[in-house]
């Protein structure tokens, strides 16, 4: 029951095991033809019991999404709930997942192979300057990336700086906070969650910013930066070449190698 946990699956080349998704998870392209069962938090309990699954497997995230979960525990049906709120969660939840569907050698391999990724891009930033980096969830009511968010992590571990202190993973946050950061980049993410972002162009209280300045505003791929899956590291690669342009090729090479 979740769009994440259903690319960690396909990625270990277990996409047979799965026999259902939401009706939002469209990735891989493949499972579109597996039979939708409702929402992540709204399923239809009566069609997942239907289909006698021998597990399901949910993540962890606002305290309603556990509601089906134990509604489908008081049906009998096992579930298996996971949190990932970094990398290091990511490749251990990988390595879990494995073990359960009896690829733990193809879980090995996967998380060894993201992880080299992720050590060329460290090597490859180190020393550069970390520009200040603003991630914008939603706007309006406008909603930021925190550093408890997986989101806060890609920025680092792509040579950025969360211009953010709170360690909550979504910040509630007025445009006249954002003008006080005054960041170097602004990232907007577009997707379910903002799925038609204003261009800050638009926004006429922003027009001082660093980051409108510099030209360096950059609209990204909410499920690459916000889905706690194998495209984290995809996300990480890009927004390396976004924050520093001249490691761009050589990023890019070692992603494709």
């Amino acid at each position: 029951m979740s769009g994440a946990l259903n690319e960690i699956v396909a990625a270990l080349g277990r996409e047979d095991a799965l026999i259902a998704r939401t009706e939002a998870d469209r990735e891989p392209p493949s499972i579109l033809g597996k039979p939708a069962i409702g929402t992540h938090l709204r399923p239809n309990l009566e069609l997942v019991a239907g289909l006698a699954p021998d597990l399901v497997i949910q993540l962890a995230g606002r305290s309603d999404s556990l509601e089906p979960v134990e509604a489908l525990s008081r049906l009998g049906i096992p579930v298996a709930v996971f949190r990932v709120a970094s990398f290091e969660a990511l490749f251990g939840v990988t390595q879990r997942l494995g073990e359960i569907l009896g690829a733990e050698a193809e879980a090995t391999a996967l998380t060894g192979a993201l992880q080299a990724r992720l050590s060329r891009v460290e090597t490859a930033v180190s020393g550069l300057p970390r520009p200040r980096v603003l991630f914008e969830v939603r706007y309006p009511n406008l909603l930021l990336a925190g550093r408890g968010s997986i989101v806060s992590e890609v920025v680092a571990r792509a040579g950025g700086e969360n211009c953010l202190a709170s360690t909550d993973a979504l910040v509630r946050a007025s445009e006249e906070e954002v003008v006080r950061l005054n960041p170097e980049v602004y990232l907007m993410q577009r997707g379910p969650m903002n799925p038609d972002p204003v261009p800050l162009a638009d926004r006429p209280q922003y027009r001082d910013l660093a980051a409108i300045k510099s030209n360096r505003v950059f609209v990204v791929d909410e499920q690459r930066y916000s889905r706690p899956g194998p495209r984290l590291v995809d996300a990480v690669e890009e927004l390396a070449g976004l924050l520093h342009p001249d490691m761009k090729a050589a990023l890019e090479g070692g992603r494709h190698e």
